[in-house]
């Protein structure tokens, strides 16, 4: 495994620490499979470095490291640790030798800049710290090791302590370090501030400046590229932004804008058109809840809701979009809701085969429909299923996939405490009767698989079809328990994903119109795909 290098028409070096740093995000656990996935993602991608893992801290990401290193990335695998013990020689630390046994190419150590961590955190002389920044530095390069200094609180040093937080990185750029990464690790200074710090150290420092931003000022981004434009050439960060307290500068959005905004090119075009997968990719595998309006590879990233800036989008795409949405993976999607203008209707209508562009009546009927749905609490904000089932309907083209004779459910509270949901479904199909009882965790999960159970034994491609979403919200929380709810639905067939939703005083009847509407729009893509 060769160390990675910049892009031929790029000095910007890609350093994912997403499977370190970010994994310091709350709630958020990795197994060595999960790590693994998402390295190999990384390394596709195009990533220069992969930040794996601390390996002195459990065996889990020693495990890790041994079977990354048989993958035989392209990108280069980094090892992460701190500098010796104080008081200690560096091939006596243990935490060193567990870095240096782990085989990676490269490591990257981190150490103090600011001097009241110094004296306050580590409780040792200032002296002693520049030794042991050496030391480490020293020995890890004598290992043949690529060597990455990562220089921690450094902003804040050198803003308390000039002189002494040059001299931390010049102990580490004297004794080898092949790059030194300037770490914003409160994370809260500004782009001002930054740039004309990196400016200064890259003019100072003989190796290669690098920038480690947290997002605690919300600018972890912006300082990134701060840092890019004032000299540094890598750049650290995690996929989404993941990481402790208000997470890391989020590598999707700094990708995009090096190579869309500033002329950069840190992975080609071909590997940017895969940057919202890489997104979504990980998030999935981390299980954690994609942020819809993430820049550039939300789902709402480039959505249209208001009227004018659908009608705008509709005849010049780059009215209302910064960039196109496909060179970074993702696409244009007009929202109808309140808002929602005759341009609206229109996309929608001929997303699912209608040309309604010369008939205005029709659109305006369909727009005062919407717009009385959207008085009852209906919104299509995320809920495109629905909407085409409503366009549907009221262009006559809507054939019910079946008819309901009814449906039961009940809830059984035991004396010991626990509970036990069934639900009956009768239903009627091509003039044939089917009937399905189904258990569930509770009610609505009954009710879903009763319904499912029933319409599979009518049409088996029900059972391609799953629910990943459910919400309920209370629409008119005046009325108490008698308020009227909205449920949204997410359902997918493993390749696409569609949201449904219902509107009713009771949970059960909402929830079953955002079921029906679920199951009838995807069985309709199915048929479609075919």
């Amino acid at each position: 495994m060769g160390r990675a290098t910049a892009k031929e028409n790029s000095q910007i070096i890609l350093y994912d620490t997403t499977l370190r740093d970010g994994c310091q995000r709350e709630g958020m656990a990795l197994t060595v499979d999960d790590k693994l996935k998402i390295a190999t993602k990384l390394d596709q991608f195009g990533m220069h470095y992969i930040e794996g893992g601390f390996p002195g801290s459990n065996s889990q990401e020693q495990e890790f490291f041994e079977k990354a290193l048989k993958s035989k990335f392209s990108a280069t695998l980094v090892a992460f640790g701190s500098t010796r013990r104080k008081n200690i020689k560096a091939d006596e630390d243990p935490n060193l030798k567990a870095l240096v046994g782990v085989g990676t190419p490269a490591v990257c150590v981190v150490g103090k800049s600011w001097d009241v961590h110094v004296l306050e955190a580590l409780l040792t002389t200032l002296d002693e710290n520049l030794k042991m920044i050496a030391d480490t530095v020293t020995y890890l390069k004598e290992k043949n090791l690529e060597v990455i200094y990562d220089a921690e609180h450094f902003f804040d040093g050198y803003a308390a302590n000039p002189e002494y937080a040059i001299k931390t990185v010049q102990a580490a750029a004297d004794a080898g370090a092949d790059s030194i990464a300037l770490c914003d690790t409160n994370g809260g200074q500004l782009p001002h501030q930054i740039q004309p710090v990196v400016e200064s150290m890259v003019k100072m420092i003989s190796v290669p400046i690098g920038i480690h931003a947290h997002n605690d000022s919300d600018c972890a981004v912006a300082n990134s590229l701060a840092a890019a434009a004032g000299g540094a050439t890598q750049i650290q960060g995690t996929v989404n932004g993941y990481g402790e307290r208000c997470g890391n500068a989020d590598l999707c959005s700094i990708i995009a804008d090096l190579s869309l905004k500033m002329g950069e090119k840190p992975v080609s075009d071909k590997k940017l058109a895969t940057l919202t997968d890489l997104s979504h990719y990980v998030a999935e595998v981390a299980n954690v809840v994609p942020n819809n309006h993430q820049p550039y590879v939300g789902q709402s990233a480039f959505a249209h809701k208001g009227g004018i800036h659908v009608s705008a989008v509709s005849r010049r795409a780059g009215a209302y979009e910064h960039v196109e949405p496909t060179v970074v993976g993702n696409y244009p999607t007009i929202i109808a809701s309140e808002l929602s203008g005759a341009a609206t209707i229109i996309q929608k209508a001929k997303e699912i085969g209608f040309d309604l562009s010369d008939n205005k009546e029709k659109v305006a009927e369909l727009l005062g429909k919407l717009k009385d749905k959207a008085r009852a609490g209906y919104t299509f904000d995320a809920a495109d299923g629905s909407l085409g089932i409503f366009i549907l309907k009221n262009m006559g083209a809507y054939k019910p996939l079946f008819e309901l004779e009814s449906y039961e459910v009940s809830v059984d509270r035991r004396r010991s405490g626990t509970t036990e949901s069934q639900a009956v479904v009768k239903i009627r199909r091509n003039e044939e009767r089917f009937v399905a009882i189904a258990e569930g965790n509770g009610p609505v999960n009954a009710l879903d698989r009763g319904l499912k159970k029933a319409l599979g034994d009518a049409d088996p491609r029900v059972n391609q079809i799953h629910l990943t979403d459910y919400k309920v919200r209370i629409i008119d929380q005046a009325k108490g328990t008698k308020a009227k709810v909205r449920v949204f639905i997410e359902n997918t067939d493993g390749e696409n994903t569609w949201g449904t939703i219902g509107v009713h005083e009771n949970i059960m009847e909402a929830s079953w119109e955002a079921l029906v509407d679920g199951l009838e729009y995807g069985l309709a893509r199915l048929s479609d795909n075919r």
